[in-house]
């Protein structure tokens, strides 16, 4: 039975790749810290590893402790970082320096695995074309404009420059699905009647339903590619105004309010519910960072690299994967 670790099991992506490991048949690691949240995580069959990514040397202490006890992972997924946090230095030090802690760990605990997964993202890649809107392509030179962006493409190019480690990094486009949180609050305020959006220019969007994600992740640890980097999106676009139509049709909404707020007041909110989250100590979803985020006109990008290499075939689109995840919302509350 091969085995396998995934960081940051304990939340939305990390509970589905947990999920789909265990439905694969492998021994499944969950890498948690004491403190988070098992909810999602209560399959027999989970077997839990806290990792101190914050201390390099008693991380490699971890790994070889555990390839004394177990044998070293066959395959890792990296999925654990940050998508928002109360001071933007948090960005670099978890998502780039704790991946080079965790890279550094494995080789120095001679860990390294057959196949190490990143989970990075599309904003590692910055702004697109949004002029033409062309997608953006993997031989387009990256230059991304938040902080969360750039920490995720120091942890890119940190693994792409590490030899003799065999790796796949994974570029998902939005991630949506059950137990998803910021998506959700859209879903939530169209329920309650209104649409609000970014801007006036419309917005070219893509998805990727979380299951889709896991399958995804696993197809790269099973294929002989390595040391490649790929897109993740279901590889169809949608408007803004496309995407609010769907919702409202999943959720049974017939009439909703639409308002579309200037950047330039979209700018003032966003700093100004950022400074709010300073006072309160809790991490607000709206910041200066995600400001840029939802500034970006084009989120289109070129999957073909993804289908000819690891033969990608989405199980979901969007209308199927809002039903399945508003179904979910309902059933357990949310909504």
């Amino acid at each position: 039975m091969k085995k396998i670790i995934i960081t940051g099991a304990s939340g939305f992506i990390g509970s589905f790749l947990v999920e789909k490991a265990v439905s694969l048949g492998y021994q499944t690691w969950a890498g948690v810290r004491a403190s988070s949240s098992r909810e999602y995580l209560k399959d027999n069959n989970i077997l839990f590893l806290e990792l101190d990514f914050g201390n390099k040397e008693a991380l490699t202490e971890q790994l070889r402790g555990f390839k004394n006890l177990f044998g070293k992972a066959d395959y890792i997924i990296h999925n654990a970082g940050i998508t928002k946090c109360l001071n933007p230095e948090d960005f670099d030090k978890i998502n780039f320096q704790y991946t080079a802690n965790f890279i550094d760990a494995l080789q120095e605990a001679d860990c390294i695995p057959e196949k190490f997964v990143l989970m990075s993202s599309l904003s590692s890649f910055g702004v697109g074309d949004e002029k033409n809107y062309t997608p953006i392509k993997l031989t387009d030179t990256p230059h991304p404009n938040t902080a969360y962006g750039r920490s995720k493409l120091k942890a890119e190019q940190y693994l792409q420059n590490t030899t003799n480690f065999p790796y796949i990094i994974l570029r998902p486009t939005g991630v949506y699905g059950p137990r998803e949180r910021d998506y959700f609050l859209m879903l939530k305020t169209v329920k309650a009647g209104l649409d609000v959006g970014a801007g006036s220019k419309p917005q070219h969007l893509t998805f990727i339903y979380v299951k889709d994600l896991a399958a995804t992740a696993f197809l790269a640890l099973e294929s002989p590619v390595k040391n490649k980097g790929y897109f993740v999106a279901d590889g169809d676009v949608y408007t803004d105004k496309q995407y609010t139509s769907l919702v409202k049709k999943a959720l049974g909404k017939k009439v909703v309010l639409s308002v579309k707020v200037p950047l330039c007041i979209l700018k003032v909110v966003s700093s100004i519910a950022e400074d709010i989250s300073k006072i309160t100590g809790k991490p607000s979803t709206l910041n200066r960072d995600k400001y840029k985020i939802m500034r970006q006109r084009n989120w289109e990008c070129d999957i073909e690299p993804l289908k000819s290499d690891l033969n990608f075939k989405p199980q979901y689109n969007l209308k199927e994967g809002l039903d399945e995840s508003i179904k979910w919302y309902r059933e357990n509350g949310w909504l």
